[in-house]
């Protein structure tokens, strides 16, 4: 072992053997603020973040009375739409009528 600590003239590391931990954590925390930055801050993917508090937005479904997804109202709408079930004078009448009860917040013409 007193040949290995011979180059820091016989005392061992020191306080120096602290430094490469300390990299390492900071490695870490580097990581780990990139990533909730970028991927998880949105959600992420696959279907563990699919709960998450900004996944009901995303994706114009809610959590119903049984605790299962349910999408929101103006989704139903804009999906008829799309069908065909409903013109378009008919989609902008009933979607004026549930901004003012639901107010989105989001760009007019509704989640699909």
């Amino acid at each position: 072992m007193f040949e290995l600590a011979q180059p820091w003239s016989g005392g061992g590391p020191g306080p120096w053997i602290l430094f490469v931990p300390f990299l390492w954590a900071l490695a870490v925390f580097g990581v780990v603020t990139l990533l909730r930055r970028t991927v998880w801050r949105h959600g992420g993917p696959g279907p563990r973040f699919a709960g998450g508090p900004r996944s009901a937005a995303r994706t114009g479904r809610t959590a119903g009375p049984s605790g299962a997804d349910v999408p929101s109202p103006i989704a139903v709408l804009g999906r008829r739409f799309a069908a065909g079930e409903i013109d378009e004078e008919e989609y902008w009448r009933r979607l004026s009528v549930l901004e003012e009860h639901f107010a989105t917040g989001g760009p007019k013409g509704g989640a699909a």
